[in-house]
Order: C-alpha cells, then structure tokens, then sequence
C-alpha cells in the first residue's frame, strides 16, 4: 500500500512516517515501479508499535530497542542461522518484558492523571451549577 493509505490506517501524519523512514524505524518493503515506497501490513504493524509508544513517553531510541528485540525474535527458527541461542532468547524476552511492565506502569500513571482531571472538571461543573449566571 501506499503512504497515504498507511497514514489513514494508522492514523499518522505522512511526516511522522517519513521522519520514523529516516530515523530507520520502519522501512517500506517495496518500491512501486515509480519509485515510490510501498508498505506491507508488517510495516503498519510496525508502526503501530511505535504510534502506541510515543503517547506513554518512550523516546524513539528506546522504540528501536524494542522494535529491535521484536525483530530478533520474530526471525528466530530452531535448525537454521537465524536461531537463538537459549540465552539470547532469553535476554530478548526479558528485555520485551520490562518493556510491557514499563509500559503498564506508564498506564497506570497515565489513569492516576486522568482521574485528578476528572475530579477537577466535575468541581467545575459542580460550582457552574450552584453559581448564578451573570
């Protein structure tokens, strides 16, 4: 698919996408016969990833890592070169771990704030309610 459409998907900007290119995040898989990159639903779910990472503060070199661990493990297949050894595997799935429980720490903050907002738009509408109007 093209950019377009993987911006709609994804509901990034066709700058975000270009800037996540260059930075090497994500690399389109193919090339229309224009020259123009095209993507495959790997590439959106890639970034994806890294659309749900922005939000809960991880910097891009931390996504790299992630998405980096992600790769290795994707790509690990017992009787061939691109096998783990167990220690490596090992590593990898501690490392998507600490991403997944800083993630759900992220989350929780996130819910501890948003409640506090909450809170403090209800006593708005509390006070409008008992003031008289001007």
């Amino acid at each position: 698919m093209q950019i377009g459409e993987v911006a709609a998907r994804t509901e990034l900007s066709l700058r975000a996408i270009r800037q996540y290119e260059d930075s090497g995040l994500v690399v389109p898989s193919a090339s229309s016969p224009g020259g123009f990159p095209l993507y495959t639903d790997a590439d959106v779910d890639r970034l994806m990833v890294i659309r749900r990472m922005k939000p809960l503060g991880f910097t891009l070199e931390e996504t790299r890592e992630l998405l980096e661990a992600m790769d290795r493990l994707a790509v690990d297949r017992p009787g061939t070169d691109a096998e783990l050894s167990p220690e490596e595997r090992s590593a990898l799935v501690a490392r998507v771990r600490g991403y997944e429980q800083a993630a759900t720490a992220r989350v929780a903050e996130l819910r501890e704030q948003l409640a506090r907002v909450e809170e403090f738009a209800g006593s708005l509408r509390a006070r409008l309610g008992t003031t008289t109007p001007a």
